[in-house]
């Protein structure tokens, strides 16, 4: 199949939060708020802390564009940086390729997971690395004083430690490095507007492209997965199993403190609000559940069929503004494609968007 790159450098958006992801956070901002208005003084306080540092880096990246940490040397090659709870990235090297095991746990969390993902998109899609140039996958451990949340920020990852009553260290989830990566593969190829649809979609390749590096290092078909986003990141304390579920939107958690999950299933619950640059964390839910539907019904191990279906929709079919119609319509055609018209693939991924409400039946 000929390789139709599209690249989003220089497109204008129409919205002013439609840019191209500039800090991709794996803990939506409800969540945040939702600690703000109901945790402990303690707990406001970590949760304002967070939402500001999120602003403060957005506010200066969108002054100074990218600033570059990484080079392309055409290789795996992963580098750790501790920035020992300051904010000044990337901070002092602590691992670099091939180095011995660290004494900290964070920084071999994110070495391993960083490695995972690159075999991943390796082995399996043929990418090199995140841009598909071998660009080398730098990380940053302790980002600031219980900060409650990771990031891609263009250029590299940045993991807080999280609060402890809450949140725990944000490097413990394999398939949260796998997600806060995939936004840079998305920023390379379809580089979906980070507001609305096309935002809920960037999130939802993230989540899918996360969860299938877990599936895929714990050696776990469609069937045998959790297909839970974040989980182990929430305290013990915390009424709940995980950020997000792709095979139940909506019942991650529902705790007193951080709220009840509000992702829909379905399309006729899609938020439509403004927040959360128009429920790009929310809304993810629908095509999360797709995914999820087509997965299972297919069977075996997601990564060798579904996944590629929508890594040659990601990487070649759509663009900037791509809405879940759009997505739909481009992975049923990819199906077809790739494993014949008509076929059982192609039947399973069309059912899906059917059973979500993005295309009719």
């Amino acid at each position: 199949m000929a390789r139709n790159k599209k690249k989003s450098a220089g497109f204008k958006y129409e919205h002013p939060l439609a840019s191209r992801c500039p800090i991709c956070c794996i803990v939506p901002p409800h969540m945040l708020e939702n600690v703000a208005v109901n945790g402990n003084p303690q707990q406001r306080s970590w949760a304002f802390h967070t939402l500001n540092v999120s602003a403060q880096f957005l506010g200066r990246r969108n002054v100074i564009g990218n600033v570059s940490f990484a080079p392309s040397p055409g290789e795996k090659r992963r580098t750790i940086y501790d920035v020992k709870n300051g904010q000044q990235l990337p901070g002092t090297l602590v691992r670099a390729e091939g180095d011995p095991p660290s004494s900290d746990p964070a920084v071999n969390e994110a070495y391993d997971a960083a490695g995972a993902t690159y075999d991943l998109f390796h082995e399996i899609f043929d990418r090199n690395s995140i841009d598909d140039k071998g660009l080398r996958l730098d990380s940053t451990v302790h980002y600031g004083v219980k900060y409650d949340n990771a990031f891609w920020n263009g250029d590299q990852m940045v993991y807080g430690d999280g609060d402890g009553e809450l949140f725990q260290g944000f490097t413990k989830s394999i398939d949260v490095i796998g997600h806060e990566l995939t936004h840079g593969v998305t920023q390379h190829e379809a580089g979906l507007q980070y507001y609305g649809e096309p935002g809920a979609l960037n999130e939802s390749f993230s989540d899918i492209f996360g969860s299938l590096v877990k599936q895929k290092t714990k050696n776990q078909t469609a069937q045998e997965a959790d297909w839970l986003i974040g989980e182990g990141l929430l305290a013990s304390t915390v009424k709940g199993v995980a950020l997000r579920s792709m095979k139940a939107p909506g019942t991650a958690y529902d705790d007193p403190v951080l709220g009840k999950d509000p992702q829909p299933a379905h399309l006729k619950d899609k938020y439509t609000g403004s927040d959360d640059n128009g429920g790009v964390h929310i809304n993810s839910g629908i095509p999360n559940y797709a995914f999820y539907l087509a997965a299972v019904e297919i069977g075996g191990y997601a990564w060798e069929t579904v996944g590629k279906i929508w890594y040659i929709a990601l990487r070649d079919r759509l663009s900037p503004k791509a809405d879940f119609k759009k997505a739909a319509t481009v992975t049923i055609q990819v199906a077809g494609e790739l494993y014949g018209d008509g076929s059982n693939e192609q039947k399973a991924v069309q059912s899906a968007w059917q059973k979500v409400g993005v295309i009719k039946i």
